[in-house]
């Protein structure tokens, strides 16, 4: 079998399972496990499917959510370069909220500015910052989810509520102009909603491969952000830029 029917049948086989694995598929074909990854590799770039740790899934479906070291691992030196520079977007004295996510937790390696008040529902940022005797940490508490390492959920949203803050680094799965800013989650989803409400300035942190993607529960439309930090600009910019939203390239 031919390397590109034997990817077309890959496909087929995604979509009308939404799922396969690695070894399963080396097994089918007949080849090799590296053979099977490098023809994932090539569907993923051409946006057929979604590579997942072990395996794949179709990249129709909205409701798939990776795990954070799924998560991780793509895109690291974009995701670092990013929280860098929204890092360096930080005044002293002021107060922020950071999200939970692959991307927001580098931010925590890059904070310079003194004085700051950090209010997080991150477990990895909490435990981070928590060995800084130069800022004020807020942890929101709530429930953790394994797959993000967020707390989310009624705990966190009320924590939340009781703070005004000067920015809010917020990262998501997808952001669309259509379809708004989107997490796989739809309790993260609010909890991440109740950020937005307390923030004066809400700056979307993430790399470009989440343009035009689109996950199950809506965030907030596209226009509540104001600013997004990306390592490069979508191909629909001038639409971002008439709904007053920055961009901060990396």
């Amino acid at each position: 079998m031919f390397a590109e029917e034997r990817k077309g049948k890959i496909v087929e086989i995604i979509k009308s399972g939404n799922s396969a694995k690695v070894s399963e598929l080396a097994k089918l074909f007949n080849v090799s496990e590296a053979t099977i990854r490098r023809d994932l590799m090539e569907l993923e770039q051409t946006g057929q499917i979604v590579r997942t740790h072990g395996g794949a899934v179709s990249s129709q479906n909205t409701n798939f959510e990776p795990s954070f070291i799924e998560k991780q691992d793509k895109y690291l030196k974009e995701k670092e370069e990013i929280a860098k520079k929204a890092a360096s977007l930080v005044s002293d004295n002021d107060t922020i909220t950071i999200d939970s996510g692959t991307t927001t937790q580098f931010i925590a390696k890059y904070l310079k500015a003194k004085g700051v008040t950090v209010v997080t529902n991150s477990v990895n940022l909490a435990d981070e910052l928590s060995r800084r005797d130069d800022m004020e940490v807020i942890v929101t508490g709530g429930v953790i989810r394994t797959k993000t390492k967020a707390m989310v959920g009624p705990v966190a949203e009320s924590a939340l509520k009781q703070f005004r803050v000067d920015k809010l680094f917020l990262g998501c799965n997808g952001v669309s102009i259509k379809m708004g800013v989107t997490t796989p989650n739809i309790v993260e989803a609010s909890t991440k909603r109740a950020m937005i409400e307390g923030a004066k300035e809400v700056y979307l942190v993430v790399d470009s491969s989440k343009f035009d993607e689109v996950s199950f529960s809506l965030i907030c439309p596209a226009s509540k952000i104001d600013y997004i930090v990306t390592d490069k600009l979508p191909n629909d910019y001038e639409k971002y830029k008439h709904l007053g939203i920055e961009f901060i390239l990396v």
